[in-house]
């Protein structure tokens, strides 16, 4: 059965500077890899409809990943949500990523939820992958930022 990732962080930066980081593809290079990956986004057309294919590649053996999806929703500073479809059969079926962004006093309050995990990724690596990719997130969006 597919899982369901649910993740929250609170960021020292504005939704608006979040948003503009899961948009742009140079920003996506430096901090949706997970640790000990590259990122190679091959396109990206943000809008709603529009599609994306990236994929990521493992420093040490060369190993690479494909995957596309499509954007289904984007309310600017609020709200994202797309899909994820993996080239490799192995890793069968369509993700849904949606992420929420609220505005707090410090920053940004940021929700994540990817359903339909595929059954070969264990629920612990994709919650690894994900904590590195936040981690390196916040290392991008939080320098000199400041609060909205």
């Amino acid at each position: 059965m597919p899982s369901t990732i649910k993740l929250h962080r609170v960021f020292k930066a504005p939704p608006s500077r979040l948003y503009k980081a899961f948009l742009d593809p140079g920003a996506l290079c430096k901090w949706i890899p997970p640790a000990g990956y590259t990122c190679t986004v091959h396109h990206l057309d943000a809008k709603v409809g529009g599609t994306f294919r990236m994929s990521f590649t493992e420093f040490d053996s060369g190993g690479s990943n494909a995957f596309a999806g499509r954007y289904l929703e984007l309310v600017s500073g609020e709200k994202l949500r797309y899909t994820d479809v993996f080239d490799d059969p192995n890793l069968p079926g369509e993700m849904t990523v949606t992420v929420l962004l609220k505005a707090v006093s410090c920053g940004t309050d940021v929700s994540i939820t990817q359903e339909g995990v595929p059954d070969i990724i264990p629920e612990e690596m994709c919650y690894l992958g994900w904590q590195d990719s936040l981690t390196q997130l916040a290392q991008f969006v939080e320098l000199g930022a400041r609060p909205a």
